[in-house]
């Protein structure tokens, strides 16, 4: 799988930020993206700060770039330029402020075309990652919200499988009509977890998944009702409707996803139905613990989360990732 995007990679040099760059863990990843020339690398933070960090653990971070919010020239052309786009509802004060924080001063980096892409989060929530997202770089046209995938790889089991995709395990808690003060229903459940299947469609195909979505549940065309069975059902019809393209089917539960034998007896002449290797799940609950018990039962290697809809790459490391995970998921988000 990172053969294909280191491959991408060869092609077209990016720039990732990297807002947290005295952390150990950042260092090393730089040390390693340099030495294999996959990126060029902008860490955010004291500059001799950074350097002696990287002294103290024994990294070369030479060709990487180090820049300071506070001693940043180009600092009073990024304050102005969040003013506007915050749109009054922050003042010059509070926008300088937040550009001091690095995970605001790598955003807006992205923002103002100073790089590409920027993967941040071994220290701060996902929200502190996401929040910044939303505000300065925001959706891209036609999105109604950020989702997540993460991808899961393994070396092992049948070859369908061992790339597969799942989402959205860490952003959205549930799905729910957004409605006007009128009372009515501007975007509804369904349309907002079908665009979870469409962003999770693009995104698997970009490593290497011949996308066959699942909408999950835990009932099979029908079978049982109530919970979040009309809502699986109902997504799976939007996807259909505006997507005909997509591979899609659903609600079904996960044996008939992933066995052919059930998945044909439950929901016959699916061409989902036992064959599918992206798995939309209609709450968070599901989706985090369905990934984690892939990740530590079934042996795969978990990557992300992948962040979806935002108008340019912005990804989230967990607070417990080691080096190898920050320059896995570094290769990921300037492949995307």
């Amino acid at each position: 799988m990172f053969d294909k995007l280191i491959a991408k990679l060869k092609e077209e040099k990016r720039t990732i930020v990297l807002p947290e760059g005295t952390d150990k863990r950042i260092l090393s990843a730089t040390e390693r993206l340099l030495k294999e020339d996959l990126m060029d690398v902008i860490l955010v933070g004291n500059v001799e700060e950074v350097k002696k960090a990287a002294a103290e653990f024994g990294f070369d971070i030479s060709k990487a770039t180090i820049i300071d919010p506070e001693t940043y020239e180009g600092m009073d052309e990024m304050v102005d330029k969040m003013v506007e786009l915050r749109k009054g509802k922050m003042t010059k004060e509070e926008c300088h402020a937040n550009l001091l924080k690095s995970n605001y001063f790598g955003t807006m980096l992205v923002k103002m075309g100073k790089a590409y892409c920027l993967l941040g989060g071994a220290t701060y929530s996902t929200a502190d990652t996401i929040r910044p997202a939303l505000q300065l770089v925001k959706t891209k046209p036609g999105s109604h919200l950020v989702s997540s995938v993460f991808i899961l790889n393994r070396e092992n089991g049948p070859e369908e499988l061992r790339t597969i995709c799942m989402g959205d395990c860490a952003v959205n808690i549930d799905y729910k009509d957004d409605v006007d003060k009128e009372g009515n229903v501007t975007y509804t459940a369904a349309q907002k977890l079908a665009e979870v299947a469409i962003e999770a469609n693009s995104c698997a195909k970009i490593f290497g998944i011949d996308p066959k979505i699942a909408m999950l549940s835990f009932s099979t065309k029908g079978s049982g009702k109530g919970g979040t069975v009309a809502l699986s059902n109902a997504a799976t019809k939007v996807v259909k409707e505006t997507h005909p393209e997509i591979a899609i089917d659903g609600e079904m539960q996960f044996d008939a996803a992933v066995s052919e034998t059930v998945g044909q007896l439950k929901f016959p002449a699916s061409p989902v139905a036992g064959h599918a290797n992206t798995f939309i799940f209609p709450r968070i609950e599901a989706g985090n613990i369905g990934y984690k018990i892939a990740q530590r039962l079934g042996g795969y290697a978990a990557y992300g989360p992948v962040l979806l809809g935002l108008n340019a790459p912005i990804n989230d490391l967990s607070r417990g990732c080691d080096a190898d995970e920050v320059y896995k998921m570094a290769i990921i988000t300037a492949a995307l």
